[in-house]
């Protein structure tokens, strides 16, 4: 099987798919930007060959760069970058050289958020009141917000996390979007409260659901983009009611033979309600958390699909797994140092984060791990407890 690989350098686990994917039997091709000598050394080594583009937003460099290879190796059978950000090029990809997966035209449907809320309903999914809003058209906003009422959530209607989102609580906000937004498509909706968390996993070629798992967020992401610390944990258990209607929008959204994150609200009367879908892995290192929860290596689980059609991978959890991230120039109440004499026990990673991730996750970030979720939560109080808080 012949893979190209879209940027296999980054974000930095990317070059372990790569791995996997040649341990499972696979030619693996790799198109990115950076110099081949900048490449890590064991990337070098597993990749077949690599072709480097001045810039991989250009559509015909991409093109000649898969044209390079079928022209040395044959038909490229798969196509992957696992990146939200290049998910469209992807797909345009795809269509250009008909390989199999996710192609151009149905892109919409998990890449707008306005298509993605329409194929929620199609498929009886509950969902949050939303409206497109195009530019110029402050009228439109203003009727939604008599319809719902405040607060709202205005948000690029294709676009990557919490990125340029407002969250509008009266006229003043509503006015000050309307003059600050981008002239690009925005997407309104109302505010709901509850507990965001996620069903994630990973889909083989006959639809099957072969792994899952589920993100509980301690704040939304918005209210860290928006300064709060970041905390989430991997549950151990999946509430029936979530792994039965997460099996259903992966049958809705047809996904096949990828990862997938699916965001919903919990609301205080216990209802589930769907935010959007996202057709690859979560972000920051949480591949690398369910990895540790389970004592698993989702990276060989994935190659394996892609190779073999399936993969067996065992969801179980023996451990909850949590991310405590800290943002820079804040006065926690223990250093670095004590962190790691406080909580070693628990400790099984920290890292600094990548700057493109540092807004939502924070720039340094802890991996707690325990049986027990709330020895980890207090734990977590603890790394992210400023001087002069409580606590």
């Amino acid at each position: 099987m012949n893979v190209v690989f879209l940027s296999p350098h980054f974000p930095p686990p990317m070059h372990l798919y790569v791995r996997r994917l040649r341990e499972a039997g696979a030619s693996v091709f790799g198109i990115a930007d950076a110099a081949w000598d900048v490449l890590r050394p064991e990337l070098r080594q597993d990749l077949t060959e690599y072709f480097r583009v001045d810039d991989l937003h250009s559509l015909d460099q991409l093109v000649r760069a898969v044209a390079h290879f079928t022209a040395r190796y044959g038909k490229m059978d798969r196509l992957e970058s696992l990146n939200e950000y290049w998910l469209e090029t992807d797909a345009r990809l795809r269509t250009e050289f008909n390989i199999p997966g996710l192609h151009s035209a149905g892109i919409d449907k998990v890449k707008r958020k306005s298509a993605m809320k329409r194929a929620f309903e199609r498929a009886g999914v509950p969902v949050a009141r939303g409206r497109v809003l195009h530019p110029g058209g402050a009228p439109s906003a203003r009727r939604f917000v008599e319809e719902v009422g405040y607060p709202i959530i205005a948000k690029p209607d294709v676009g990557v996390g919490a990125a340029r989102t407002y969250l509008i609580g009266n006229d003043v906000d509503l006015d000050a979007f309307l003059g600050d937004r981008p002239p690009i498509d925005y997407f309104l909706e109302e505010y709901l409260e509850g507990q965001l968390l996620s069903y994630d996993g990973l889909v083989d070629r006959r639809g099957d659901v072969v792994y899952c798992s589920s993100l509980v967020y301690g704040v939304p992401v918005l209210d860290s983009v928006r300064g709060t610390d970041m905390h989430y944990w991997i549950d151990r258990e999946i509430a029936p009611d979530l792994d039965a209607l997460g099996r259903h929008i992966v049958g809705a959204f047809r996904v096949r033979e990828r990862p997938f994150h699916f965001e919903f609200f919990r609301l205080p009367d216990g209802q589930l309600v769907a935010l959007e879908v996202n057709m690859r892995q979560p972000g920051g290192l949480t591949v690398d958390m369910w990895n540790w929860a389970g004592d698993i290596d989702f990276y060989r689980a994935w190659a394996e699909v892609v190779v073999h059609g399936t993969t067996d991978v065992s969801s179980a959890k023996p451990y909850y797994v949590l991310w405590s991230g800290r943002k820079p120039g804040r006065p926690y109440r223990i250093t670095h140092e004590q962190v790691l004499g406080r909580f070693g026990d628990l400790l099984i990673h920290h890292e600094r984060v990548d700057d493109v991730f540092a807004t939502a996750l924070g720039s340094y970030g802890y991996i707690l791990r325990d049986p027990r979720l709330d020895r980890l939560l207090a734990a977590s109080g603890e790394i992210l407890a400023q001087s002069g808080t409580g606590g």
